[in-house]
């Protein structure tokens, strides 16, 4: 077996005695003195020797300082008898403190911003747990706005945003799991649900997929932990519903669902999701439910011309003996010097040419950079005779329903398809978007996310899972959680 394939001896060491094996052992792991950040401090307490390990940027100084004092005043007796008990139990005063003797635990918690601390002549070590990241303070997230509502968000420090779950639902039951993935990046993962409500099955099958996943790191947070548990590479519809809204999360909390929290992100996945989830909105329950039913139904319309508005416009175009006498008005009344399909593509490539333009721009110049781009290169092109009013006219209601997707995710992935079927009307006209939209019902009905069905309550068909899917119902009329997740408590009524 290679070098690479063994685990280094160090991995199943425990902590020796002798403090200077220790410190020639760790200083050498962490490679302090290679490294700035890694710091080994040497003191010495009540005439014993210690060693506090930690890295500079994660420590707290103020409370190591606090403890540092404290122990500097210890006299030798405090110290003659038991003194790791003693330092446990009465003179480290701080909440989250243990002890190990695993080298590979000492070395994980400083790496994660614990510091460890050793003393001469014990084959343990402490661990005290007075870290602290880097980290913005909530916002209200750029893609998920609200007119009326909680401006809290998530951030990328796991602990602030699992806290900012708690502050809203202050259930007994509801389990925060914590995991590590990433042989060299050890990611720290949580997974929440509430325990008398999720199906154990399901919190069982994501439990034992992320503990499956076997890569040196998680560069990408949650994106990268997806890809590993579902494994659906060439499938552009998301598999798990992304949010960075609390109030979001607790909803899909009290529904059922398993939440997966990864550190460094502020997104954090919901499991199992349907086609259907990805099309509601936070706004739609900010607002009364008329306003909502309205909200969300002008949403579905917007989705629907998003994906199917230019093919079928440029079937008419094509085709135009399809059309009634009533719409014959429907498509170009002039050539333009490019065939029509090839404006269409080019006019969606050059869309997400600007999208990309603009994230990449600084904000206070991206709204003037796109604003100018579109109508004098838009303009541009149809006076030249390059392109068409109509083409110019059809594309931008598209990516508008695009835009006005709530799931980022999902717009893009409409996206794709509605390229796919317009190459497909483009080849076999009315024939190759029947087949296209044939195929991609039965594609999406055949995909099952965690046992759940993508289209459910669609397919299979749920008729009051469907009305609810159809118009935003009052809050109080909600009193059953969804079937499909197979609840433990599927009565929502208390008392």
């Amino acid at each position: 077996m290679s070098q690479t394939e063994s685990q280094p001896a160090w991995k199943t060491a425990k902590v020796d005695v002798s403090i200077e094996k220790n410190i020639d052992l760790l200083n050498r792991i962490l490679g302090v003195g290679e490294s700035f950040d890694v710091i080994c401090r040497r003191l010495t307490y009540a005439e014993k020797k210690v060693a506090l390990y930690f890295i500079d940027g994660f420590a707290k100084d103020g409370i190591l300082n606090r403890v540092m004092d404290h122990l500097s005043t210890l006299k030798q007796e405090q110290l003659a008898v038991d003194p790791l008990r003693r330092l446990l139990e009465t003179e480290i005063a701080y909440i989250e403190v243990e002890k190990t003797d695993q080298t590979e635990k000492v070395v994980s918690s400083v790496l994660a911003g614990s510091t460890a601390m050793l003393i001469d002549g014990e084959a343990q070590a402490i661990v005290i747990d007075a870290r602290t990241y880097p980290a913005r303070s909530p916002e209200e997230p750029d893609v998920e706005r609200v007119v009326r509502g909680a401006r809290d968000g998530f951030v990328e420090t796991i602990i602030s945003n699992t806290a900012l779950t708690r502050r809203r639902l202050r259930d007994p039951n509801l389990r925060m799991e914590y995991f590590q993935a990433g042989k060299r990046s050890k990611t720290d993962i949580c997974i929440a649900y509430i325990k008398d409500i999720a199906d154990p099955a399901l919190v069982n099958t994501v439990r034992e997929k992320i503990e499956k996943v076997t890569t040196d790191g998680l560069p990408m947070a949650e994106k990268s932990l997806e890809e590993f548990m579902f494994k659906r590479y060439w499938n552009p519809y998301p598999m798990v519903r992304f949010t960075e809204r609390p109030d979001v999360a607790a909803v899909h909390l009290l529904e059922g669902h398993v939440l997966i929290y990864v550190d460094t992100s502020p997104s954090v996945m919901i499991t199992p999701t349907t086609f259907f989830h990805h099309v509601q909105h936070a706004e739609e329950y900010r607002q009364t439910p008329v306003v909502g039913v309205f909200l969300r139904w002008v949403r579905f319309i917007a989705m629907f011309l998003s994906l199917f508005l230019l093919p079928f416009w440029y079937l008419a175009a094509a085709d135009p003996q399809l059309l009634p006498d009533a719409l014959q008005f429907i498509g170009p009344k002039k050539e333009a010097a490019i065939p029509l399909f090839l404006q269409i593509v080019i006019a969606e490539v050059g869309v997400e040419i600007l999208r990309m333009a603009s994230i990449h721009t600084p904000s206070p110049l991206a709204t003037a950079m796109g604003l100018v781009a579109a109508i004098l290169l838009g303009e541009t092109a149809v006076e030249v005779g390059l392109f068409t009013s109509e083409v110019i006219l059809y594309v931008a209601i598209a990516v508008i329903g695009t835009f006005a997707t709530p799931s980022y995710e999902m717009g893009l992935a409409n996206k794709i398809v509605r390229l796919i079927l317009l190459v497909l009307t483009a080849a076999f006209h009315l024939p190759g978007l029947v087949i296209g939209i044939v195929a991609l019902f039965i594609w999406l009905a055949r995909i099952r996310v965690l046992d759940t069905p993508y289209l459910w309550p669609l397919v299979p068909f749920n008729a009051k899972a469907f009305l609810d899917v159809l118009v935003r119902s009052p809050m109080p009329i909600k009193t059953k959680r969804p079937r499909v997740l197979s609840p433990g408590d599927p009565d929502r009524k208390q008392g």
